[in-house]
């Protein structure tokens, strides 16, 4: 299975995919990473591992219709067929999203779907998690749908939250829990081990 991964930042998730590509373990081969940041620290990894990079934003067309067949007209010229996002930080545009219906993956850095929504991303995420005062936090990857984060979820991985937590000790554990569970998930939809079917997940990820 063909795969594109849509990343904004450094790219720490694109690369543990990378990393299972590489070891034979993602049941799938990342042919594209796009950002919608030029200066992204991802497509310096894609690079780094020999994989198309591309730097594709809104910013650069006049209407999001343009912007939205243009990044279809990538994604199917390669004959990508799963797409995950990696801390992709623009929502995708609607025609994409039907495009890929399960077939398009993401992972969130807390529990769904309290924790998720508008504006919920990196340290925000982290400050609402100690702010509500739960025991636990955690990866989710689910299936993207045209809302944020609401999605059927597909895995979810608990983190204990410590007493002595901030934001940036809770946002290091639970990455490196990421840094697991999204090959895993990746892994397991590509083989069709998970599907999205009616709106509803199939299947189960083997616990480790």
């Amino acid at each position: 299975m063909n795969v594109a991964v849509l990343a904004s930042g450094s790219g720490t998730n694109l690369q543990a995919l990378l990393d299972a590509d590489e070891a034979k373990t993602l049941e799938a081969r990342i042919l594209l990473v796009v950002s919608n940041r030029g200066s992204a620290g991802a497509l310096d990894r894609a690079r780094k591992a020999g994989r198309e990079a591309l730097h594709l934003s809104p910013s650069m067309f006049a209407t999001e219709e343009e912007y939205s067949d243009r990044l279809l007209q990538e994604l199917v010229g390669r004959d990508i067929q799963l797409v995950c996002l990696a801390g992709y930080l623009k929502k995708l545009p609607p025609a994409v999203v039907s495009a890929f219906a399960g077939r398009l993956l993401n992972i969130h850095p807390a529990p769904l779907p309290r924790f998720g929504g508008d504006g919920m991303y990196g340290q925000h995420v982290h400050e609402a998690v100690l702010k509500a005062g739960v025991p636990q936090s955690g990866p989710t990857v689910h299936f993207v749908d045209q809302n944020y984060d609401t999605g059927p979820v597909v895995a979810h991985v608990p983190v204990p939250v410590l007493a002595t937590d901030t934001p940036e000790s809770l946002a290091a554990r639970v990455l490196e829990a990421e840094h697991r569970l999204y090959p895993r998930a990746v892994a397991a939809v590509a083989a069709g081990r998970i599907r999205l079917v009616n709106g509803r997940v199939e299947g189960r990820l083997d616990a480790t």
